[in-house]
């Protein structure tokens, strides 16, 4: 299997650095996972972050470019001190840049993250309340996801139509249940909730299956369902 050989040399080449532990979160975790569909999405935790390290970093990812799968490695790196809200350095798009580590993937961690070496999560990443979850939920969907409506170009790309769709029935299901969902069970409750039938199935083609032509009018029909419906959920829980 690609993902388990891109892994082991993804955890070769950090080796040398030492690593405290090094989790695996998402599809890769949750049981959802399509090799060379789906991101491996990884959170690697060393004794500390100098410019040095950050260049061996660099040199590490740099070295897996040519390996199958290598764009979909995305890893942040943490230190064992370090508050997860904050923007930490991460490997993502075959790039160095920094991003935070979400309460949405904090709670991923702690209820099912996949350790690939070292500790558990529980003992260094501090745990993520119902309300802290429900209120980053909330922001996500209207602070984001909703203005990002008003870019009509983005919602012509396959990862904002999917995107979009998808977060918004796992947000609904956080907020009405307090638990995660995986990107299948979305797919399943997407036409309950009043999506458009036929880009949920062009999504659960690609995703699933075999892909076919493009539904016509996909932008149009998402952002118009996911307007009203992002502002309803927003407003039940704002």
């Amino acid at each position: 299997m690609q993902t388990e050989v891109l892994l082991d040399r993804f955890l070769t080449g950090l080796a040398p650095l030492d690593p405290v532990a090094v989790w695996a979160h998402g599809s890769l975790a949750g049981g959802d996972y399509q090799e060379g569909r789906s991101d491996l999405d990884l959170i690697a935790v060393l004794p500390s972050l100098t410019p040095r390290t950050v260049w061996r970093l660099a040199k590490a990812h740099a070295r897996l470019r040519a390996e199958p799968l290598s764009g979909q490695l995305h890893c942040t790196y943490l230190t064992p001190s370090a508050d997860p809200g904050r923007r930490h350095l991460t490997w993502a798009h075959e790039e160095l840049f920094k991003r935070p580590v979400t309460q949405v993937t904090s709670r991923e961690l702690h209820s099912f993250g996949r350790v690939l070496l070292g500790k558990p999560p529980a003992d260094l990443l501090p745990p993520v309340s119902d309300r802290e979850l429900t209120d980053f939920v909330v922001r996500d969907q209207r602070d984001f996801w909703r203005p990002a409506l008003d870019n009509a170009p983005l919602w012509t790309r396959d990862v904002w139509v999917d995107g979009g769709l998808l977060t918004f029935a796992r947000a609904s299901v956080t907020l009405r249940e307090g638990r995660l969902i995986s990107k299948r069970e979305a797919l399943e409750l997407l036409p309950g909730l009043g999506a458009p039938v036929e880009v949920v199935e062009d999504i659960r083609r690609r995703r699933y299956g075999e892909p076919g032509p493009a539904v016509e009018d996909r932008a149009a029909l998402t952002r118009g369902y996911l307007g009203p419906a992002i502002d309803e959920l927003v407003a039940a829980y704002d």
